[in-house]
């Protein structure tokens, strides 16, 4: 998921969506990876590659929605993952203020170990539907999906990077969250029906693995905690989470979400200064941590988006599985 679309690192305001990752080297590309004690990644060796071939989907269709000339599918080559990871270079690095390592920058990829295991959602233009000028099909949004059993089978979630989760995983045992992370959409193309088809996709993979919560982390641009008071204050008195899926931030990173008393928040101005990204999220029902952290690579504020399935409404609901305007 810096504001607008952040999600994955940089975007908020107009930009990308939920998580990203300090790529590692080049060889992140091929191996999985695990944190240690201190925080640090280490690869997991002997990890394979995603072949050049149609993977294995466990039944579910690549393609999961369209809209126009617009197609949503999940990533099923190394090639179309190399193109997400392209896109995310390009709006991360090049037009949000990420910093590159040398691999990044070499590669003009925005990659890390999880690429390896995750699903990847890809919005595609396939160009003129039907009309004279058929245009190359390109990407032109995604967004990178880890299911808890998956996670569990590897490096965990990125998300604990930022956020100490695993008593929210305890808390909640024999549920099936998914962790989404790394969003982004071209430019030209945030759109409602981009952000729409997005989550058609998202709702079809929730459905198809019965996914009961899904988490991940949003982005507010900057670090400087104090210019973001209004934001975070909002979100912590007004979009709290239930006791139960309270998680905090990790200390070495943490940032106190509670700035401004509840009577002093101005709930229009505050939804003003959110990225649309955590608006949309809003809507559909989300919370929020209580806590927040820094990340100064990519210099954000970034915050832990918690979204039961049995929150979204009904209407969301049927908007998603193909119904109409919402």
């Amino acid at each position: 998921m810096s504001n607008d679309w952040r999600e994955g690192r940089p975007a908020a305001g107009g930009n990308p969506l939920l998580n990203r990752f300090a790529p590692m080297a080049a060889a992140a590309m091929l191996y999985p990876a695990r944190r240690a004690g201190n925080g640090a990644l280490k690869l997991i060796p002997g990890h394979v590659p995603l072949p050049d071939f149609v993977a294995d989907l466990g039944g579910i269709s690549p393609v999961l929605g369209r809209i126009g000339s617009l197609e949503v599918r999940l990533a099923t080559t190394r090639k179309q993952i190399k193109q997400a990871q392209r896109l995310r270079y390009r709006v991360f690095y090049e037009e949000m203020s990420a910093v590159p390592n040398p691999a990044a920058r070499l590669a003009r990829r925005d990659m890390d170990g999880f690429d390896a295991i995750c699903d990847h959602l890809l919005v595609i233009d396939n160009g003129e539907a039907g009309g004279v000028e058929k245009r190359k099909p390109k990407v032109v949004g995604t967004y990178r999906l880890l299911r808890q059993e998956v996670a569990e089978r590897h490096a965990g979630f990125y998300t604990a990077s930022e956020f100490d989760i695993a008593p929210l995983l305890a808390r909640h045992r024999g549920k099936r969250f998914l962790e989404l992370g790394r969003s982004c959409v071209l430019k030209e193309y945030r759109t409602k029906r981009t952000v729409e088809l997005l989550w058609q996709g998202i709702w079809n993979y929730v459905r198809h693995h019965r996914i009961d919560a899904m988490f991940g982390c949003a982005s507010l641009e900057g670090v400087d905690a104090e210019k973001l008071a209004l934001p975070l204050s909002f979100l912590y008195h007004f979009a709290a989470p239930p006791g139960d899926w309270a998680v905090q931030a990790l200390p070495s990173c943490r940032v106190d979400m509670n700035r401004m008393a509840k009577e002093a928040v101005d709930p229009k101005k505050a939804l003003h200064a959110l990225p649309p990204l955590i608006k949309g999220y809003l809507r559909l029902g989300a919370s929020f941590g209580g806590e927040a952290v820094v990340d100064r690579q990519f210099g954000t504020t970034d915050v832990l988006v918690l979204l039961p399935v049995s929150v979204i409404s009904k209407r969301y609901v049927n908007h998603f599985a193909g119904g109409g305007e919402v």
